[in-house]
């Protein structure tokens, strides 16, 4: 019998990353910090902004949100109306008219799928709903479901025609663009707050975050990196940052239990079973949270070693890679920026 454990983040809950030391000091008490909190592309946001006009910082946030909700209707593979669901209903039979930038960020993830020989892949979507990990429906499927449903998780047959339309070229396929759509989500509220002359905020759209700026007392942003082992909210580490994006995946996100195994939602695409290769939590630090999206996926499907490689082979793009012995793996770029808090966990490199 399957226990059933799904984690469900909480509003005061900031996902897998938890953002320290936000109180501003001293000689910026005319900033104050306008925060608000929503759940959308199933998780829970906070966005928090610091402004000399309350009002005008709840404006760009509900700016932020709206923003949101447009994406995850274009882009959600649940809704049978958005873009990627009529994409998916229409599998194998027509090409579907979509928005530019969701031909771009299916386009950004094929990058991805092909950087990654497929470790990253947008066409999972079948064995991603097999699974049903997070929902209501979440089971172990048997071998020969597994076995079916990898036939058809192969970004190379998403077809394109003129500029935006797109077509799946066999009836079973389903595009699920759920390990980089938040990126792009977080990607276009820093625009927005950029736009309405923001100078200094935390997006973080369920473990997703992007620090806009430094704090207002010009020290940079303290981002708490999650003990896997621990209840949300527990740090292993910190990491100091400033006008970039810190994003995790980890397999205790999204989960269920059976028979004393964990099976988690990050689901290697070349076997259909959730990866298993050592890696418990890889965190991406870079400038796009698109990027850091994708990349945060691919590297916990790569495992310790190809997925380090990559990332050095990359600019302006760090990792810290946790395995299940405890052991942390950093990109060279890291060496003076974090700190390991909790003496369990040991830099292994």
């Amino acid at each position: 019998r399957i226990k059933m454990k799904n984690k469900i983040l909480k509003y005061s809950i900031l996902a897998a990353i938890i953002i320290l030391s936000i109180v501003q000091v001293g000689c910026t008490k005319e900033l104050q910090m306008v925060s608000d909190s929503t759940y959308m592309l199933g998780t829970y946001l906070q966005l928090s902004v610091w402004t000399t006009n309350k009002q005008e910082g709840m404006d760009t946030i509900k700016s932020s949100f709206e923003r949101i909700k447009e994406i995850e209707n274009k882009m959600s593979t649940n809704l049978d109306e958005s873009e990627i669901g009529q994409i998916n209903l229409n599998a194998g039979k027509t090409y579907v008219e979509v928005s530019e930038e969701t031909v771009d960020i299916i386009e950004r993830a094929i990058h991805y799928a092909e950087l990654t020989n497929g470790a990253f892949d947008p066409a999972i979507g079948k064995l991603v709903k097999l699974w049903g990990i997070g929902t209501e429906n979440e089971r172990i499927p048997t071998q020969d479901e597994i076995q079916n449903a990898l036939q058809f998780v192969d970004y190379q047959k998403i077809e394109f025609q003129g500029d935006n339309k797109v077509k799946l070229s066999e009836a079973d396929m389903r595009i699920d663009l759920g390990g980089i759509a938040k990126g792009y989500a977080a990607d276009e509220v820093t625009k927005i707050m950029k736009n309405k002359g923001i100078k200094h905020a935390i997006i973080n759209l369920g473990g997703n975050v992007v620090t806009l700026g430094k704090k207002a007392d010009g020290t940079s942003w303290k981002v708490g990196i999650q003990d896997p082992f621990e209840p949300t909210g527990t740090h292993m580490g910190v990491i100091e940052v400033y006008d970039q994006t810190v994003v995790t995946s980890g397999n205790y996100e999204r989960y269920f239990m059976a028979d004393d195994k964990r099976y988690h939602h990050i689901i290697d695409p070349k076997t259909g079973y959730p990866a298993e290769n050592g890696i418990i939590s890889a965190t991406i630090i870079t400038n796009s949270s698109t990027d850091a999206d994708g990349l945060s996926t691919s590297i916990y499907v790569l495992g310790v070693e190809k997925g380090m490689q990559l990332i050095e082979s990359l600019e302006n793009v760090e990792c810290i890679i946790i395995t299940e012995d405890k052991k942390v793996y950093t990109s060279t770029g890291l060496t003076e920026r974090f700190q390991i808090i909790d003496s369990s966990f040991q830099i292994e490199n």
